[in-house]
């Protein structure tokens, strides 16, 4: 078989599910990982216990090549809101970032600002759907020291272009992106960016508690690691009944509260292999074909598409808006169909992977009929 066709082979989930941007779905390598190296910690032995350990650094490894950049920069984080925090509550002035963000963006951006004084968060216009080059740019000021925005959007599937706001932004801003619904599946150069966060949970299908973030030289510089702990220093031995005042690391490590959960980083570090063997774009293109049909869908039965159908400006998100009084009757007829998407905030949202099959599609485009057939005004 190719890559894509042993990749597409793991995936065990039900025909109809179609909510990958909300959940993946465990990888088989993912939970025969767990269970082997649960039972190496449950023997208590040092061999074992350090086998477990040493996947922290392959999933390191994993990350860095993947993203195409420095390892030293590499930290493995809790979540992708963990990531983007020890980001922004650096931060020494203005961030311009979008309302309609997932939580994980203004939220922190927010608190950080309540907390520090140093943070001012800069809103994009709420009225422009997606975080354009050209809707960040009209959010900037001399004031402005960092943008936070996500690569692909959770609630549109909008792709934004890391290039382009790069040149808006100019070099004197830090670029912070939020990975986390883009991450092993689209094919992408990372280098405009100087904070990517991500998480393992849903795209990689490694399961909660395996996100991951990158620290670039520029960011390591200009941000101040207000919320680095015990791993976060330049010594390798914290001393005892004595309080230190070590500096923070010089690499990624400035970034971490405490060690990272080896368990996590073995999931993480599985899944990422799977993906590194098949290729990000040959999942990308796989990924891609299958969100065209989704769309082909839609248009087929009238129903509108929010998602930019340029394929260089979206991902495996299809978000489809039926009419804010009929979204609870799309979700409704889908779910009756055993289709499992996203409704809420007045879209339906559509989410493919590699492994989507026919039958999962059939069932969307069936449901999208019967919605069709009895909707009312």
């Amino acid at each position: 078989m190719s890559p894509i066709e042993d990749f597409s082979a793991t995936f065990a989930v039900e025909p109809g599910y179609l909510d990958w941007a909300a959940f993946g779905p465990l990888a088989p390598s993912v939970r025969e990982e767990a269970v082997a190296d649960l039972e190496l910690l449950g023997a208590g032995r040092e061999r074992g216990i350090g086998l477990v350990a040493g996947r922290v650094g392959e999933a390191r490894e994993l990350v860095a090549s993947l993203l195409g950049l420095d390892l030293a920069g590499v930290a493995l984080q809790p979540s992708t809101t963990h990531g983007i925090a020890q980001a922004v509550y650096g931060v020494s002035g203005g961030i311009v970032a979008s309302p309609r963000e997932f939580p994980t963006i203004p939220v922190t951006i927010v608190r950080a600002a309540s907390a520090r004084g140093r943070v001012v968060p800069q809103w994009i216009d709420p009225a422009e759907p997606f975080a354009t080059p050209q809707a960040i740019a009209a959010a900037l000021d001399e004031t402005t020291s960092a943008v936070a925005v996500s690569l692909v959007d959770f609630r549109t599937g909008y792709r934004a272009d890391l290039a382009a706001i790069r040149e808006v932004i100019g070099e004197d801003r830090l670029l912070i992106v939020d990975a986390t619904q883009a991450f092993g599946v689209v094919d992408v150069d990372w280098t405009p960016a100087d904070v990517v966060a991500g998480h393992g949970y849903k795209w990689l299908r490694a399961g909660r508690g395996t996100g991951f973030a990158w620290y670039g030289h520029r960011a390591r510089v200009a941000l101040d690691p207000v919320l680095s702990g015990t791993t976060g220093t330049d010594l390798d031995d914290l001393p005892f009944d004595l309080v230190p005042a070590p500096a923070p690391a010089p690499d990624g490590r400035a970034f971490t509260v405490s060690r990272p959960d080896p368990l996590a980083a073995a999931r993480l570090a599985s899944a990422l292999g799977e993906v590194a063997r098949t290729g990000v774009d040959v999942i990308e293109a796989a990924i891609a074909e299958r969100a065209e049909r989704v769309i082909g869908i839609a248009d087929a039965h009238g129903i509108d598409v929010v998602t930019p159908r340029d394929p260089a400006r979206r991902a495996g998100i299809v978000s489809l808006d039926p009419g804010q009084r009929h979204v609870a009757a799309l979700g409704a007829a889908l779910a009756n169909a055993g289709v499992t998407v996203t409704a809420r905030t007045g879209l339906v949202r559509v989410s493919v992977h590699a492994g989507t099959d026919d039958e999962s599609l059939r069932m969307l485009d069936d449901a999208c009929a019967t919605f069709v057939q009895t909707r009312v005004g």
